[in-house]
Order: C-alpha cells, then sequence, then structure tokens
C-alpha cells in the first residue's frame, strides 16, 4: 500500500500549480511586469511549503520520540522483534509504531506510519474495548486481535496485539466439515402399499429403491444400513451432508419414480440429524425430525437447525393407514388416563368450528359412558359452530359446556385434559387452562407444525385422517362401555358433523376409513338430514358468499378474493366463499382475505393440485394440504395480499422445478 500525500500540502500546490500557469501564459504573450510577478509568489510558496516539512517532520519526530521513550530498550528490542505483529496507533486511529512481523504479515512490507489502522484491517475499534478482543481476516489469515489502551501525561495512545489463529480456524473447520451426522430414511407407508402386491413387483420396487438409495450414498464417504424392510440409518459427514441440503434433496423427487404395480408411487420421509455434538444426540434430533416429516404428510426432508426446522419437499398427498392397531393402542391407553383422572376437561382450538366441537361432543358423549365427569371448555363469543352447542346443550344439561374462565377456577391438580383438532399450543382454545393441567392428551389430524405440544401424555396424531371427528369416531368404539350403553345420537351427529365440514361432503381427503367411520355414527342413529341443516345460512349470508366471489381474480390458477366488507358471520362465510371458488374451471386453490379487528386473515383451499398448507406457513399459519389458514397482525389488506400473491409465486416456481 502506498503512502498517502499528507492534506496540508494540497493548498500550497494547487497555488503553486496556479501559479505557474500564470507565469507560462505571461511569459507566452511576453508580458514581463506578470511573468516576475509570478516567479516571486512561486519562489514564496517553495519556501511555505519546506517550512511545512519540516514542521511536520518535527512533529512526527517529537511524538516518536515521546513513543521511545516510554518504550525502555530492552522493550523496544522485545516488542520490535515480537513473533505476533504488533502497532501503536493514535487518538486519530493512525499508525505510529509497528513491529517487523506487522510489516511482514499486515502491511506486505509497505510503509504504514502516519497511515489509517483501517487501511489494513478491517476491524470495529469500539467492539473491541467492550469485547475485550475480536477476530479478523487478513490477507488470507485469521488473528485474534487485542487492544490495550495507554495514557500517560498529553501522551494517549493504543496497542493492538495480533495472535494467529489461521491454524486453529483451519482445524475446526476441517472438523466440523468431517464430522458426522445420522440420517434416517422412511419409505412412507411402505407396508400398506406391498401388502396386495406380487412378490416379484415387491422385490424390483427393493431392488430399485436400494439402488436409489446407494446412488444417494454414492457422492459421500459415508456409510448407510438396512435395519428393516422401510427404513435405514445412513451416517454422512457434514461437508456432503450440507450438499444434499442444498440440492434440496432431489432423492425425493427420484423416489416418486418408483412405483409399486405401476400405479403406486413410493414417498420417503426423512430426518435429519445436524449439529449434534454426538452421534447418540444426532440420532435422536435425526428421530425427532422423522416425526415431524411423518407428521406433516411424509413425502419430505426434516432439519432441525438453531432457528428452527427447515422443511424439503412435501408435495404428495398423504397415503391413508390401513391398520387400526394403532387406534386400538391408543384408545386403550387413553382409558387408563381417563378412568385414573378425576374430572376431564375437552377443548379445541380457538374459533372453534364443527370439527373442533364435534370432536369434543364426541369425547365427552363417551368419558360420560365411563362414569367420569366431563366439561367441553368453549368461548362462544369466539365460536363458529354455536348452533351445535345449543343443540347439544338441550339434550345432555347445561352443565356441559363451560367457560375457560369457570375451568380454571374448578381445576384440580388430578385432573385431565383432552385437546382435540389442533395440536399447536398457541392456536388452543385456553392456553391458561394449558398451563395449569399438567396431564394432557391431544388428539389431532392437521399436518405436524413446528410449535406443537411436546409434553402430552398420548400424542395421538394422524395426518391421514380426514377429520379429528373421524379419529374421535374411531378411538371410542374400542372403549369398555357396558353392553348396553351405546353414545347418545345427537353426540354422533356431531361427530358426523365435524367430518362432513372437513371433508367437504365426502369429497376432499376421504378414505375407506372415512365411510367406516360415518357408517358406525349412522349405526348410533345420526340424522343426516339434521346435521345438513347444521350447514345452513341465512339469506343475507349468502349474499356475503356470493359478494366475496364475485370480487375474486385469477393469479397463476389460484383465485384471491378480498372481503372488504365488515360481518358477524365473516369467520364462516369466507371459508365457504373459497370453498365455492373451487368449483371454477381452471382454479387449483381459492384464498379469501378478510380483517377481523386488527387482524387479516386468510382462509386457503385447494383441491390437491396445489399445497396450501406450505402457502400458509410461509405466512405463519399452518394446516392441511387442502385447506389451511394464516393470521397476519400490524399489516394492511393491501399488503397482506402482496405478501400472499408473493408465497404463491415463490411455491408455484419450486414445485415447477421439481416438474
Amino acid at each position: 500500500m502506498k503512502r498517502k500525500f499528507p492534506l496540508i500540502y494540497f493548498l500550497p500546490l494547487t497555488l503553486l500549480f496556479a501559479d505557474v500557469v500564470f507565469t507560462a501564459a505571461a511569459v507566452y504573450t511576453d508580458k514581463d511586469t506578470p511573468a516576475l510577478v509570478g516567479c516571486g509568489i512561486a519562489a514564496v510558496l517553495v519556501l511555505l511549503m519546506m517550512l511545512i516539512a519540516i514542521v511536520y517532520s518535527r512533529n512526527a519526530l517529537r511524538h516518536f520520540s515521546k513513543m521511545n521513550a516510554h518504550l525502555e530498550t530492552s522493550a523496544a528490542q522485545y516488542m520490535h522483534t515480537l513473533p505476533a505483529p504488533v502497532a501503536i496507533i493514535n487518538d486519530s486511529r493512525q499508525i505510529v509504531w509497528y513491529n517487523e512481523i506487522f510489516a511482514e504479515k499486515i502491511s506486505l512490507g509497505s510503509d504504514a506510519y502516519g497511515l489509517s489502522f483501517a487501511d489494513y484491517v478491517k476491524l470495529d475499534l469500539d467492539s473491541l474495548l467492550t469485547d475485550g478482543f475480536s477476530y479478523c481476516h487478513v490477507n488470507g489469515s485469521v488473528y485474534k486481535v487485542v487492544l490495550e489502551k495507554f495514557s500517560e501525561n498529553e501522551l494517549n495512545f493504543d496497542i493492538i496485539y495480533f495472535k494467529d489463529e489461521t491454524s486453529y480456524f483451519n482445524l475446526k473447520k476441517r472438523f466440523d466439515e468431517e464430522h458426522p451426522s445420522v440420517v434416517i430414511i422412511s419409505i412412507d407407508n411402505y407396508d400398506e402399499i406391498m401388502q396386495n402386491a406380487k412378490e416379484s413387483e415387491k422385490a424390483l420396487a427393493s431392488v430399485e429403491t436400494e439402488q436409489l438409495i446407494e446412488q444417494f450414498m454414492g457422492s459421500t464417504n459415508g456409510f448407510i444400513k438396512k435395519i428393516s424392510s422401510n427404513t435405514f440409518y445412513a451416517v454422512i459427514e457434514n461437508q456432503h451432508l450440507e450438499e444434499k441440503i442444498n440440492n434440496k434433496f432431489k432423492i425425493l423427487d427420484l423416489a416418486r419414480n418408483i412405483k409399486i404395480a405401476g400405479k403406486y408411487p413410493l414417498t420417503f420421509s426423512i430426518g435429519v440429524g445436524l449439529g449434534a455434538d454426538s452421534l447418540a444426540e444426532s440420532e435422536k434430533i435425526a428421530r425427532q425430525c422423522l416425526d415431524m416429516a411423518l407428521g406433516r404428510g411424509g413425502d419430505q426432508a426434516v432439519v432441525k437447525s438453531d432457528s428452527g426446522y427447515r422443511f424439503f419437499g412435501g408435495v404428495s398427498k398423504g397415503v391413508e393407514k390401513m391398520s387400526r392397531a394403532k387406534t386400538r393402542i391408543i384408545a386403550n391407553a387413553m382409558e387408563d388416563v381417563i378412568l385414573n383422572s378425576n374430572k376431564v376437561y375437552v377443548m379445541g382450538h380457538r374459533f372453534g368450528d364443527l370439527d373442533s366441537v364435534g370432536a369434543s361432543c364426541g369425547l365427552a358423549g363417551a368419558i360420560r359412558l365411563l362414569g367420569k365427569e366431563v366439561h367441553i371448555v368453549v368461548d362462544r363469543n369466539k365460536n363458529l359452530a354455536t348452533h351445535l352447542i345449543d343443540i347439544v346443550e338441550s339434550q345432555t344439561g347445561k352443565d356441559l359446556f363451560i367457560t375457560p374462565s369457570m375451568a380454571l377456577s374448578t381445576v384440580e391438580s388430578n385432573d385431565l385434559l383432552i385437546i382435540a383438532d389442533t395440536h399447536n399450543r398457541d392456536f388452543i382454545e385456553s392456553r391458561e387452562l394449558y398451563d395449569r393441567i399438567k396431564r394432557v392428551i391431544v388428539v389431532d389430524h392437521h399436518r405436524k407444525t413446528v410449535n406443537y405440544i411436546d409434553d402430552a401424555v398420548i400424542f395421538h396424531h394422524e395426518p391421514y385422517a380426514s377429520s379429528a371427528s373421524e379419529m374421535v369416531t374411531e378411538l371410542i368404539q374400542y372403549f369398555s362401555f357396558e353392553d348396553d350403553e351405546k353414545l347418545p345420537s345427537i353426540c354422533a351427529e356431531a361427530l358426523l358433523s365435524g367430518i362432513m365440514l372437513d371433508t367437504k361432503n365426502f369429497v376432499m381427503r376421504t378414505g375407506v376409513r372415512t365411510f367406516e367411520a360415518a357408517a358406525f355414527l349412522k349405526k348410533l342413529g345420526a340424522d343426516t338430514v339434521s346435521v345438513k341443516l347444521l350447514f345452513s345460512n341465512s339469506f343475507d349470508a349468502y349474499k356475503r358468499k356470493t359478494q366475496i366471489v364475485a370480487n375474486a381474480k385469477l393469479h397463476k390458477k389460484c383465485a384471491v378474493a378480498i372481503a372488504d366488507f365488515k360481518s358477524d358471520d365473516i369467520r364462516v362465510v369466507a371459508p365457504q366463499a373459497a370453498d365455492e371458488l373451487l368449483s371454477i374451471s381452471d382454479v387449483d386453490a381459492s384464498f379469501v382475505v378478510f380483517a377481523t379487528g386488527n387482524v387479516i386473515n386468510i382462509s386457503a383451499r385447494s383441491l390437491g393440485a396445489l399445497n396450501v398448507q406450505v402457502i400458509m406457513e410461509q405466512l405463519g399459519g399452518g394446516g392441511h394440504q387442502t385447506m389451511a389458514a394464516t393470521q397476519l397482525e400490524g399489516i394492511s389488506m393491501q399488503e397482506a395480499v402482496k405478501k400472499l400473491v408473493n408465497a404463491i409465486d415463490s411455491r408455484q416456481d419450486y414445485e415447477d422445478q421439481l416438474k
């Protein structure tokens, strides 16, 4: 680096240059007097510059002499030959002294006296004083920098020491790159898919699957072990694992090309144990990530980082599980917990709907048959199924439904809380009641979110089920009632209404078990006509719904509508309008944006061609592949629509890349 020219010379030099031009012009035009005057001025300017140079050098020498006066001969020699760079700067952050190795490693042989320290080292000296030390990169090396202040009389300067940490950082980088992590790969619903396949088809699928996994591991120096028919354990170094993450786990897309009997595609769920200190901890994290992937419907990879979970994939529909063995085991465990409890409280999510309230009513009816006191916790002022609540209450008694405040005043230490139709602690009806009761059971069908309830004694989560009401219907079939006792018909109708709501009258997300659950409820006396009446709207509500549909605009096969009016039933009308928009041709998904107070709500629906869950997750919400929602605070309606459009664009761009 070249020495900077002192600023004090700029003015005399400028005047001298102007005088030379003036004098040259006078000589050229044969004007003797101006030429002589110009020469005189030039002589004066030259003398002035010489005087400035003398004063400047004397001041510098005076400063250096003061510096050397404070450094004894032995100390100065020691610092000069110290095997680490050292520099001394003044109050103006200019270098006034440095040793040999500083010139060699930092200034690279250039003369640094009098130049700014920032020209050689990019470092925040103020934070260095606060933190005590800092790290910086200079000329390809990493240094630990320490600053020591010195002040005596009128002399103030800072001594800066550099310790070369390059070898340590290179070793740490190599350690981080070669640190092993556990990756668990699971084939989704392998047993259900394979049970009707021929032996030759099973063998072919097994060979193709193992070849694909070997190809996945081929670019790494790790190893993989098959521990069961559908589960593989791999150990991969972080440097290769980062490549897989950057490539967004292409194995997920390649796996869908493997089809059983030519029609059932295989999908993988992958849990990655990244960032652990040991293999045992990495395996634990990988299992957590795999549970998260399976809880969200499978066909995705999940990586846990310091900032939360990262998701890759998730574009396929979930495959219904045919086995009921898990449901029977869960039902028996739930019954034991219920019988060993004093009272049972059942609650769903905030702004409960027919599925949330219907599942709660079904559970409450079954718990009463077990001989236990039970209450359903609801806030009628923030509920979308008040008509169902009124009907059930008229036939079961006034003490079944209670408010959250009433529940808090009666809760005891041995009570049990059952949460239905949500597993996110931020969405439950009463967070205070959840915090008060120590034993919690969760029954939910929504795809797993990051902020899930992780301290439940029983966490019955089935993302392949159509509704929470379907899950409750299956559970109560395995409860040990007396032979002559059965669930009241009004509770069966409540459960059936929840199934019909989430399946859009048995159109969306239906499987064999959905119709089996409906048939069981019909046996219990559920009246389909009475259930249908629960979905009826007033004439004014129907007009509001059609107004929303009429205001919709199409964006990349997505219908986006804004409800720019206020209504007491907007939370009911908006989702219905979103369902109605799906009946329009060339519409893959629909989004209705509406306001409630200072909150902007978005209700999303699709027929499966577009995963609205991941779109809503980008905006802080969640739900299912075909039904999701979110709430945005502190923004306007126009800003919410802009965020929604950006989320749609980013998701469709991602799915286009996969195609």
